[in-house]
């Protein structure tokens, strides 16, 4: 300290406090331990304002030495706040991520980066040439070094996976400090075993290709899927990168909680392979279990276990393409008495336009429709396609995503 120290105190006198500005503690010279033991201290208070909350320290002064011997102590710690301080620190202390993306996921991006001041959105010129093969551009590549990137995919037809392959394996060479792709509907994962010699495991070809993307400066590209059909696909991945496998269903059990019926809801899986995926998220619900059984060149839905009778029974799958073993199970479960019907899948895709299929129960006929058939936004040609037609509504996979980039 610059000042002269003050005058001390005689031995046998108490203690006294006074305030001292904030001055610099860098340079103190310590007595001998010898001396320090046995010699009286006297205790300073000081306020330091340059803090933005002032907190108030001990300073712990030791007399009969020259120059004196000063031990600063800091208060305790204080880990209570408010959620809203809670909150502002996690925005606060959350890793900044430039999210790029195809056209075909800019409202889905755009949802993600509006809920988290943590994300930012960054664009890519998507073009062809005359030939028709892809003409792409990176703008301010140099602007991404050292950054956290991410890039949201879609995989919705064999003719886009080209053009998002070639910008998915050059973001890692320039130099950002990680990278994460994010492909909500892994596109190939029903074609994940061969049953006859000859047939071809198409889930693996696609593993394969996505486990030679480049690796960044922060190591292998760490990818985010969501109910990918089987498991045991992770296995189809190299050691290039890290599968992150996250699920939409808090989603679904975030929605029933909010139905005037929560209180009466029951699960139904409309097969054993759909009750081995989800029945451990939904283990707090009734639950009703079918089955598909062959009877010559048809397939046909039983009840297995379960009694859905004046129940609102929710039928839940990974995906839906055709929708014939949804609707089964759907004439199945009114047959046996259920009040009411409802669907939800992850991966709504409905090729050919087969969300037609699914009407509106409106009147209390759940044998001739649905109450609710709920999706997310996974695969987004399709929300264009049901927005604003009962029985469809869309669970938007947004905050889990911005939260899956934040780990």
């Amino acid at each position: 300290m610059s000042a002269a120290p003050p005058p001390l105190p005689p031995a046998t006198s108490r203690k006294r406090s006074k305030t001292l500005a904030p001055s610099p503690l860098h340079s103190f010279l310590s007595p001998k331990p010898s001396e320090v033991r046995s010699l009286p201290k006297c205790r300073i208070r000081c306020e330091l304002t340059s803090f933005e909350s002032p907190r108030k320290w001990t300073v712990d002064c030791v007399s009969g030495s020259d120059p004196i011997h000063i031990i600063l102590k800091p208060p305790p710690m204080s880990f209570s706040m408010s959620s809203n301080e809670t909150h502002d620190t996690a925005v606060k202390s959350g890793k900044k991520v430039l999210l790029f993306y195809c056209a075909e996921m800019k409202a889905l991006a755009e949802r993600i980066a509006a809920g988290s001041d943590a994300i930012e959105l960054r664009s890519i010129t998507w073009k062809t040439f005359e030939d028709g093969f892809p003409n792409l551009f990176i703008p301010n590549a140099h602007g991404i070094r050292g950054q956290h990137v991410a890039f949201l995919a879609s995989f919705s037809s064999p003719g886009m996976i080209f053009e998002q392959l070639s910008v998915i394996y050059a973001l890692p060479k320039l130099f950002v400090s990680s990278f994460t792709l994010v492909l909500p509907f892994f596109p190939t994962g029903t074609s994940e075993r061969m049953e006859e010699e000859g047939d071809v495991a198409t889930a693996f070809t696609l593993a394969r290709t996505l486990s030679n993307i480049p690796i960044s400066r922060g190591g292998p590209t760490s990818l985010v899927i969501f109910d990918i059909h089987a498991l045991q696909e992770r296995f189809y991945f190299g050691d290039n990168i890290l599968p992150c496998f996250e699920s939409g269903i808090p989603l679904l059990k975030s929605r029933l909680q909010q139905l005037p019926d929560s209180d009466n809801i029951s699960i139904a899986f409309p097969d054993d392979g759909s009750w081995k995926r989800f029945h451990k998220q939904l283990q707090h619900f009734p639950m009703i279990v079918c089955n598909k059984v062959r009877e010559g060149d048809q397939r046909i839905v039983r009840l297995k276990e379960g009694d859905p009778k004046g129940r609102h029974v929710v039928i839940v799958d990974d995906l839906v393409q055709s929708g014939g073993t949804l609707i089964e199970c759907q004439k199945l479960l009114a047959k046996h008495g259920a009040a009411k019907i409802s669907a939800y899948v992850t991966h709504g895709i409905f090729p050919n336009k087969s969300w037609a299929r699914f009407k509106h129960d409106n009147g209390g006929r759940p044998e001739d429709g649905l109450a609710y058939f709920w999706i997310t936004d996974s695969c987004p040609l399709t929300v264009k396609e049901v927005k604003n037609r009962a029985p469809f509504e869309v669970l938007s996979l947004a905050g889990s995503i911005a939260a899956a980039l934040q780990i």
